[in-house]
């Protein structure tokens, strides 16, 4: 398959282009400074890596994004560079835009924190976290069958603290991952003796999981390219902020 990916969800920006197709497949990728940046350098991005695979648009067979949860602004900026790219491409021969295809960011999590933890088909259960700021965490629980993902459950936002496993959370089988380790350290108090695995969403996750999420019919169009928000709003009151300082315990 021909496929463009690419995760604006956190500080970090992720971009990929696959083909398996032409005279020289291969896999293009770039890591770089999301957040703010990522509105103004995610488009250059993608234009330098579709250009050294040989790509117009109009191929590929999917345009894969991360819709969230994640920053608001990065959010909007990956769900709006999809929309355009999938508008543009309106004037195929066959006169569909090429296929979107949104990707939970916390499960682009999962599979990243699977491929750096034992890649391959065994089973494995990961609770994905990302840092939401604001002394929150987005979260999330999933397992992998050996085949596919499933989540267990639904996309948690709370405190770290908050965040609780049951007891079939203690097999090797079991893994915690994210970018929340350093920043909430003893405040997770969830999957004692687990392993912690330092990890983002990715474009080459997202790659890995598209084939399975099309044959699953999950493409959509361009006007139904939007984020995940499980947040609605984007900042702490003074008052608030004041409030969550003073409950985060002394060290």
């Amino acid at each position: 398959m021909r496929l463009l990916a690419f995760d604006t969800s956190t500080d970090t920006m992720s971009v990929a282009v696959a083909s398996d197709a032409g005279a020289a497949p291969g896999l293009w990728q770039s890591t770089g400074a999301g957040g703010a940046q990522a509105s103004s350098r995610l488009i250059p991005v993608i234009l330098d890596l579709m250009a050294r695979a040989g790509l117009g648009f109009a191929q590929l067979d999917a345009i894969v994004f991360g819709r969230g949860p994640g920053a608001f602004t990065g959010l909007r900026t990956a769900c709006s560079v999809a929309q355009g790219l999938g508008f543009g491409t309106q004037g195929r021969p066959d006169g569909q835009p090429v296929p979107l295809l949104p990707v939970d960011s916390l499960l682009a999590l999962a599979e990243e924190a699977r491929q750096q933890h034992a890649p391959g088909n065994a089973p494995l259960r990961v609770f994905a976290m990302l840092d939401a700021r604001m002394d929150q965490i987005y979260a999330a629980a999933y397992r992998f069958d050996g085949v596919g993902w499933q989540r267990q459950g639904d996309i948690l936002l709370d405190r770290p603290e908050n965040l609780l496993l049951d007891a079939t959370w203690a097999a090797a089988d079991c893994v915690l991952a994210g970018n929340v380790f350093a920043a909430y350290g003893e405040r997770l108090v969830l999957g004692a003796g687990l392993a912690r695995i330092d990890a983002l969403p990715s474009a080459g996750a997202m790659l890995r999981l598209a084939p399975t999420l099309l044959a699953a019919g999950q493409a959509l169009i361009p006007e139904l390219a939007l984020p995940l928000y499980i947040r609605d709003k984007v900042a702490q009151t003074s008052s608030e902020r004041a409030a969550a300082k003073a409950a985060v315990p002394s060290p």
